[in-house]
């Protein structure tokens, strides 16, 4: 690949780490081959997007890049030794005369054995590990949370299929060992490393391996207490709500959040029906007339 891996992402030269990754986050969207089937370019581009970004998100290889030492591709770069420039004069015994420092060696084979510890080994090639690929995958929160097989196309058009292990968090990057770019010189491929997006849930919260959950009860539910389902990770349980709670309360469900030691947490509170209840309103003014006590009242023994 010949792109200039910075141009390729849309960054300066200086971009953060950060910057990197939502500019390839952007293009990757756009341009996976999920979303354009058949449309070769599409993919070519993909190709190439997701290569610049596992140069620059790798720092040890972003600085090597930014030093000359490797190409777009993440390939060593030959060094030009100042002994090799064009200096050589043909004799006819079809060796090489060197002007620089190296005239005491007899041909070109001695200079590449001294080099690589080889006497006479001639010119040798080198083996060099493919780079790495980044990729981008979101997920369903409970898709992460229980665990799942998802398949993603890698940029040369295959599919591979990715298990995400029970209780992935946004931001888990996973190693596949050998699925990178391939090696140079039949050098070992390198890994692909897929970082992991969960989307948020529209009932659930993750703190820490626990699980939280806001819960609506009736007016009726929390003066009188009862059993209630409430969703989980893994499906409906029952839970009792006792009498007299209070909008707040926290209710602990053992062994219902990210496996093996988490918890769900319940949150109660309470909602009264969204239309207006005669009835209701009738039991509230007598409970008024009543006496009832203050809801505030321990509010007034902190403060006068």
């Amino acid at each position: 690949m010949s792109d200039d891996p910075y141009k390729v992402l849309g960054v300066a030269r200086d971009a953060s780490p950060d910057a990197i990754r939502k500019a390839y986050r952007k293009l990757a969207k756009e341009l996976h081959p999920d979303l354009h089937p058949g449309d070769k370019a599409a993919e070519e581009r993909f190709k190439i997007v997701s290569a610049a970004h596992g140069l620059l998100s790798d720092a040890e290889k972003r600085a090597r890049f930014d030093r000359g030492e490797i190409d777009a591709s993440g390939q060593e770069k030959q060094p030009e030794h100042p002994s090799y420039r064009h200096y050589a004069e043909g004799d006819p015994t079809g060796r090489y005369t060197s002007h620089g420092a190296y005239g005491d060696f007899e041909d070109v084979s001695d200079i590449f054995s001294g080099l690589f510890g080889q006497k006479g080994a001639g010119r040798q090639g080198f083996a060099a590990r493919g780079s790495d690929l980044r990729f981008h995958l979101e997920v369903d929160f409970l898709e992460a949370a229980n665990g799942a097989t998802k398949r993603i196309t890698m940029p040369e058009g295959g599919t591979l299929d990715l298990t995400i292990p029970a209780g992935a968090k946004d931001g888990t990057v996973l190693r596949l060992k050998g699925k990178g770019a391939p090696g140079l010189g039949g050098g070992p491929s390198g890994d692909a490393l897929v970082e992991i997006a969960v989307r948020p849930h529209p009932l659930f919260r993750r703190e820490g391996d626990d699980i939280l959950l806001d819960l609506p009860i009736g007016l009726d539910e929390a003066v009188l207490g009862a059993k209630v389902e409430v969703p989980t990770l893994t499906g409906r349980v029952k839970m009792t709500v006792p009498r007299g709670a209070s909008s707040g309360d926290v209710l602990r469900l053992k062994g219902k959040g990210i496996r093996p030691a988490g918890d769900q947490r319940v949150t109660l509170r309470i909602v009264l029906p969204e239309a207006p209840d005669a009835a209701l309103e009738t039991l509230m003014r007598q409970w008024q007339s009543e006496g009832k006590p203050d809801p505030r009242a321990r509010l007034w023994k902190v403060m006068p």
